[in-house]
């Protein structure tokens, strides 16, 4: 809890989530989780929340010398036990898709630097990840962009553009993308997905009516179903798509990608183990 008792102490000096947000490189939601988390251990309430305020109530103020001493003390330790070496824990949240070879780069020049930060890697999927980000349980994620505003706290960092292609069974009979859009099952990406909103988008505007036959947001198994002839799919041609079985067509002028990128906080400190990674993510997206 030593991280809540620092994000504690920043809120009492500060009179708001936000302003200690600020000053931590975190969001209000972050502040504000961390917050209830902390009163849910010790069961008392530690703050009188008016609007935009948070001002430390009775129990609040009898606390705050005891955690300035307590994260003091913590200090000390980690700086006689450490002896010069960070360490610590780091926790990032990963798309599926990302996991097998952009993850595997950044992670192996990550800890050329930091051979002593633990990593815990938080599969999800992007809105999942996003909200996680935003309430300070992750220290970043990557998945794919929002297609609505962030919070101002948090950054966008782009990685990769992955275009989406047609997937259709290796001895599929030649015809265009629009008319098996139109004629076939369609193995449909989960709409409850930022990719697959930008899938259901694209048949909108192309103003494609499909036949809906399954719907899921596992890209492998998308493609299992569309090789096994279960129907077509679109699917973004990733660097470790499995494309045997299956032939990938180009959708010309209408195509369209899906973005991938990183979300961390705005404000970070310039060499931490999270902006490090950060820098390990975008040198990996570039080989």
């Amino acid at each position: 809890m030593i991280r809540e008792f620092k994000t504690f102490i920043a809120a009492a000096r500060d009179g708001t989530f936000t302003g200690a947000g600020r000053s931590l490189g975190l969001t209000q939601s972050a502040v504000s989780a961390q917050m209830r988390r902390l009163e849910d251990y010790l069961g008392v309430e530690l703050f009188e929340r008016t609007g935009k305020s948070a001002m430390l109530n009775a129990a609040g103020r009898d606390l705050l010398p005891q955690a300035e001493d307590l994260v003091a003390m913590a200090e000390r330790m980690a700086v006689s036990v450490g002896a010069g070496r960070v360490k610590g824990l780091l926790r990032i949240g990963a798309i599926a898709s990302v996991q097998q070879h952009l993850l595997v780069g950044a992670l192996k020049d990550f800890r050329e630097t930091f051979p002593d930060v633990r990593v815990r890697v938080m599969p999800g999927v992007s809105l999942s990840l996003l909200g996680q980000v935003d309430a300070g349980e992750i220290d970043m994620a990557v998945m794919l962009r929002p297609p609505f505003a962030l919070p101002p706290e948090l950054a966008w960092r782009p990685l990769a553009r992955e275009p989406i292609v047609l997937a259709v069974p290796a001895d599929f009979p030649a015809q265009s993308w629009r008319e098996a859009l139109s004629t076939q099952p369609f193995i449909r990406y989960d709409r409850s997905s930022f990719g697959g909103r930008l899938v259901d988008l694209f048949l909108k505007k192309q103003r494609i009516v499909v036949q809906e036959a399954v719907e899921l947001d596992e890209m492998d198994a998308i493609a299992n179903l569309v090789r096994g002839g279960l129907g077509v799919a679109l699917v973004p041609r990733t660097r470790q798509f499995d494309a045997r079985g299956l032939r990938l067509d180009d959708l010309g002028e209408a195509g369209f990608h899906r973005e991938i990128g990183l979300i961390a906080p705005l404000s970070l400190e310039p060499g931490s183990p999270v902006a490090h990674l950060i820098e390990c993510f975008e040198r990996a997206s570039r080989n």
